[in-house]
């Protein structure tokens, strides 16, 4: 066999070779596709089950029938081309708006009012006693000064009288010495007085100042205080403003309409020797603007909350916490959603996802450019239902039939999957805020009402203990609701921590009412 037929005869080998090679992964992709359809089919199933209910229903018509499910629709060409129209838009207003800010900077000069003024005058050199100049007018310059706080003594003498002896004789029923009581204090035959004590909550719940850094504070103005001697003053103040406290929760928890929320509070754990994270419960008067804090032992659990809100009848607004879920149609309680919130999801989704994100963000704008509207207008409540129920609602509906149209785009774990399955399974609370015109479209007064607490954990880092954590609950309550009455904090207090050892009704010590007749 020549060298040529030999090389003919290796082709053809070499073909057959390949020809079966071929069959053979040709048989092997059928079986891939095969199973890459089945869990293509499995992941739709996963999604569908994982994003929002099975139901085809969908919001009501009528919002006042609020029992939302989701449906499978999707959005027509003229309304995607509407949405894109908006988002582009709000991109352009944002743009403006960063603009702005980063370029044109208004110097502000301080405000100030009823300071006192101190004058220094300067006359130009030589003008004394000088007949040949008189005087025209003045040029004023002013500047802010301020001196550094003064601790003193305040001394209370009282002066001692003693019957004379020759009515001693005659009168021996007479009582026969005479001083004035010693007035009620705060803490009995203590060395604090109520301004300091004010001076001390206030620096640390107001200004986040640890009871170390006051210590090194007050040694500069000459007074040495131990931590044991300032944590005894405030156990004590704790102790006394405790009723106060427990009037201030039932007054709240009174009200018809309340926002709850919880923030981490690490607390030492003297088993464990370190700081453990525990947490904080505030809840708020949504109307009023009055605020308590709650510690249980550190718990953020259902058994918490139950104790909490448990007996609790009328709304209740919170964030998509799971714990709240649990009293979704319970009975004198209706549960209402927190849209700043769901914003907060998408806009964490715009670095993965930017066109869909702002989407979402477009529908809540336009919730929120109505809220402003209508706040700039100053409507009343029964105007703010209407109009929400004639223009809000609808754009709820909108978004959730968008949200169902681009549901199957994202996978389980992704930000945007994320924040549309937080966003399904709290539409029905999220659209309730319609029903009333008091409500609020979020639980920003709640969040900003524990911003302090948030505030002092960067500076003073822990409570040293549980109780130590219950008395801030305590000073926070009440300093919370002095900010919500538009009181001076440090007067409040001093005047309250004067009268707390005596007072009968606690009532006109609260805040609100306290504001109500001392302006």
């Amino acid at each position: 066999m020549t060298a040529q037929e030999q090389e003919i005869q290796r082709l053809r080998a070499e073909i057959a070779r390949l020809a079966e090679e071929k069959a053979r992964l040709s048989a092997e992709k059928a079986e891939m596709q095969s199973v890459i359809d089945d869990l293509r089919a499995q992941m739709a199933w996963f999604r569908k089950k994982f994003f929002g209910s099975m139901s085809e229903k969908h919001l009501p018509l009528e919002p006042n029938a609020l029992e939302p499910t989701l449906f499978d629709t999707q959005l027509t060409e003229d309304e995607q081309e509407r949405l894109d129209a908006e988002v582009k838009d709000m991109e352009e207003r944002n743009a403006r708006t960063i603009e702005v800010k980063a370029h044109r900077r208004e110097v502000r000069r301080p405000v100030f009012t009823d300071l006192p003024v101190e004058e220094t005058h300067i006359y130009p050199e030589g003008v004394e006693n000088n007949p040949d100049y008189v005087e025209i007018g003045v040029e004023n310059t002013d500047s802010l000064a301020i001196r550094p706080a003064k601790m003193y003594i305040r001394r209370i003498v009282r002066h001692k009288f003693v019957l004379k002896s020759g009515l001693q004789v005659k009168e021996p029923d007479r009582q026969t010495f005479l001083i004035a009581p010693l007035p009620e204090t705060i803490i009995p035959k203590g060395m604090a007085s109520e301004s300091l004590l004010a001076d001390i909550l206030i620096n640390k719940y107001v200004y986040h100042l640890p009871f170390y850094r006051q210590i090194q504070k007050y040694r500069e103005l000459g007074v040495v205080l131990s931590d044991a001697t300032i944590n005894d003053w405030f156990a004590a103040v704790c102790t006394k403003l405790r009723p106060l406290y427990d009037r201030l929760r039932e007054r709240i928890m009174e009200s018809d309409y309340i926002q709850v929320d919880e923030s981490t509070l690490p607390v030492i754990d003297n088993e464990k020797h370190r700081a453990v994270k525990g947490y904080m419960w505030a809840v708020r008067n949504a109307i009023g603007g009055d605020v308590y804090f709650h510690y249980d032992m550190g718990s953020r659990g259902g058994d918490t909350a139950r104790r909490l809100i448990g007996g609790y009848r009328g709304a209740v607004q919170t964030d998509g916490y799971e714990v709240y879920a649990s009293f979704e149609n319970t009975p004198g309680k209706m549960m209402i959603g927190c849209w700043a919130h769901v914003r907060r999801k998408f806009v964490e989704a715009l670095d993965e996802n930017r066109k869909y994100a702002s989407e979402a963000i477009v529908y809540i704008s336009k919730l929120y450019r109505i809220e402003s509207e209508m706040r700039e207008a100053c409507l009343d409540a029964e105007a703010v239902k209407e109009r929400r129920q004639k223009e809000s609602y609808p754009i709820i509906q909108d978004f959730e039939k968008w949200m169902d149209s681009v549901a199957n785009n994202f996978s389980p774990k992704s930000r945007m999957a994320k924040a549309l399955v937080y966003t399904y399974s709290l539409l029905p609370r999220l659209s309730r805020y319609v029903l009333d015109g008091r409500y609020n479209i979020d639980n920003n007064g709640i969040e900003n009402a524990i911003r302090p607490l948030a505030l002092g954990r960067k500076n003073y880092l822990f409570a040293g203990n549980h109780d130590a954590a219950v008395r801030a609950a305590i000073v926070y309550s009440l300093l919370s609701s002095c900010k919500a009455a538009g009181i001076d904090t440090r007067i409040w207090l001093e005047d309250v921590l004067k009268r707390i050892p005596s007072e009968k009704d606690l009532d006109t010590l609260l805040p609100a009412n306290w504001a109500v007749t001392n302006r």
